[in-house]
């Protein structure tokens, strides 16, 4: 390996490791269902700096469902036991307010699993009513600076719910995690050009984490031999791209279920810190990313309020959405049908918790 790939990679090993200006005091983090599967697994990286780099301490609070109580205390057991220097104290909780009093963070894992026999919109409205209570906990409770990701599903639309009943906090500050399928597109590209993962840059996740998503590729590069190529010319086929790798992205996490027998939880947990690290110590100059965020009415044409997912920069704690990219007839279908399937939740979530 040349000696600029290796500066590469060592850079992209470091990029999670990055020192954080903001070093006392120790930042508040919440983490719900911290006992299930992703939970556990975001916790323990988490204490070993993958959020905030390695010189920040936080103050974790753990925060379960009173059935899962001997759940959460065992993960505090064992994080305890990993004798993490950067977790200052660690805290467990059934209760919200206790869970996200002074928070400054909020990453919100739990949410109510889709059952056998159970539609979509059964599923919408069971997690429309925890997320209501949700954000209703973060007004009465949390910082008036807190930083909200939503992980569970439907992320983007449980995202909307939640901001909806905090509306002192800044609709910029909540967001949607679709970071897990931008990684997952680009080890995809990675291992179809041959291409080391972190060479992949700027491929775009439009829209909803949901099978309607648009994982695209026309922003899309990859660094070989220090030059820069187009995605699009080096895997050579738009029918590829334009269907089974859409698909293929889609569909992942079902894929994984399948052949685990259990839902994607490592990968989500790395996607949740890569998200919360690039909020909030910024993004790497000429990469954008892929958040949920919520649309203002200037965002692509977009009138109606949504968690949509767009790319972004960050900085200094900010989001700021990449403007200006133009979308082809292709394009646009897709953006239209992900959009219309965010429109469908969104008025099947808000008629649970607004009654007409």
């Amino acid at each position: 390996m040349d000696s600029s790939a290796t500066t590469r990679r060592l850079q992209h090993l470091s990029r999670h490791f990055k020192a954080s200006n903001i070093t006392t005091p120790p930042v508040r983090v919440t983490v719900t269902g911290a006992a299930g599967n992703i939970g556990y697994a975001l916790v323990h990286m988490i204490g070993q700096g993958r959020l905030l780099g390695p010189n920040q301490q936080i103050i974790l609070t753990l925060l379960e469902l009173p059935m899962a109580k001997d759940q959460l205390e065992g993960t505090m057991m064992e994080l305890r036991d990993c004798a993490f220097p950067l977790l200052k104290e660690i805290k467990g909780t059934t209760q919200y307010d206790q869970g996200f009093m002074g928070c400054d963070i909020a990453i919100l894992v739990g949410a109510k699993p889709r059952g056998p026999g159970m539609e979509r919109k059964d599923l919408l409205a069971a997690n429309a009513r925890i997320f209501k209570e949700q954000g209703e906990a973060l007004e009465k409770y949390a910082s008036r600076n807190v930083k909200v990701l939503v992980v569970g599903n439907p992320a983007n639309t449980n995202a909307l719910i939640t901001a909806h009943f905090a509306p002192s906090i800044p609709k910029s500050n909540f967001t949607a995690l679709t970071r897990l399928d931008q990684n997952r597109a680009q080890s995809i590209v990675a291992q179809r050009v041959s291409a080391n993962v972190e060479d992949v840059r700027n491929i775009i996740i439009w829209g909803n984490h949901s099978t309607t998503q648009f994982a695209d590729v026309s922003q899309a590069t990859v660094q070989q031999n220090g030059i820069s190529y187009t995605v699009r010319g080096l895997v050579a086929d738009d029918a590829w791209l334009q269907k089974a790798f859409v698909e293929q992205v889609a569909k992942r996490g079902g894929a994984i279920i399948e052949k685990r027998k259990a839902s994607s939880a490592a990968s989500a947990a790395s996607a949740v810190c890569d998200h919360i690290h690039d909020w909030l110590i910024g993004t790497d100059n000429g990469t954008f990313v892929s958040m949920g965020v919520i649309t203002d009415g200037k965002l692509y044409g977009i009138k109606e309020q949504v968690c949509f997912s767009f790319p972004c920069i960050c900085k200094d704690g900010n989001i700021k959405v990449v403007e200006g990219l133009k979308w082809d007839q292709f394009q646009q279908s897709m953006i239209d049908k992900t959009l219309k399937e965010l429109l469908e939740e969104k008025e099947m979530a808000l008629s649970v918790v607004i009654p007409k």
